[in-house]
């Protein structure tokens, strides 16, 4: 049975990755969306047609969703052509101001369950299989007022890059995607919207565009995607140039 497993995918870019899923690598017999909040994947899972669709109402900041994960793909062996790592928690304020739980929500969620559930999903995939994970504009460069958040999604690109060659030679494709702003339940979520000037100065992009290209360049064996020119940009000046002079236009 040919699978993909798409991680926060009751909302916003995950749920775009989940609207499209189905067609990579050939097609997909089924999708297993993961989420904390049942009631919006089975939403979604009314939205998907010519595939069939396991909700798996799981919050990963807890470790005992990951028992439940590996009997389940220990119960049906399956084919997974497609790995998401898609959900993820930022959280905006001053690193002593801040919500210690909020901190830890974020390393929980970003690093902990992201490493897990990737490392229980690969013993599972084979030569043409992806896996996409989300990681951020954030990761370039530290992020003042989003330091935890901006160090978690370094973690996810290098996480990515370390992958994408150990698991070349098995024909298995990694892609780091590392979007800008965009207009998802992120930003209320986390503090973000109406509370940051340069939030709201930046560009977006578009959940459904950044969803529909990193699934074809995953395809196609690329390893990092960056939506606008503007972000492009800031990826390579953030190798030229020193980060403490960088992190004075990074603040948030």
């Amino acid at each position: 049975m040919k699978i993909g497993v798409i991680t926060g995918a009751s909302s916003g870019l995950g749920a775009e990755f989940a609207r499209r899923a189905k067609t990579f690598a050939g097609g997909l017999e089924e999708l297993w969306l993961i989420a904390r909040r049942g009631d919006r994947l089975r939403a979604m899972e009314t939205e998907i047609q010519g595939c069939r669709v396991r909700c798996l109402s799981l919050d990963l900041a807890d470790p005992a969703s990951f028992s439940e994960y590996r009997l389940l793909l220990e119960a049906e062996r399956p084919d997974v052509r497609l790995l998401v790592g898609c959900a993820g928690l930022g959280f905006l304020g001053d690193f002593e101001r801040i919500n210690l739980a909020d901190d830890m929500a974020m390393c929980d969620v970003n690093v902990r369950a992201l490493t897990l559930l990737t490392a229980q999903t690969i013993p599972y995939m084979s030569s043409g299989s992806g896996i996409i994970l989300i990681s951020s504009i954030a990761s370039f460069v530290p992020t003042p007022r989003m330091t935890v958040y901006a160090s978690t999604k370094a973690y996810v690109s290098s996480l990515a890059k370390g992958l994408r060659a150990e698991l070349s030679p098995r024909g298995i494709h990694v892609l780091a995607v590392n979007p800008c702003p965009m207009d998802t339940p992120f930003l209320k979520i986390g503090n973000i919207l109406g509370n940051s000037r340069a939030f709201a100065r930046l560009p977006r992009c578009q959940p459904a565009k950044v969803a529909e290209v990193s699934l074809r360049r995953c395809e196609k064996g690329r390893g990092q995607y960056t939506p606008l020119l503007l972000f492009k940009v800031y990826r390579v000046l953030a190798k030229l140039l020193p980060h403490t002079l960088l992190m004075r236009i990074s603040r948030v």
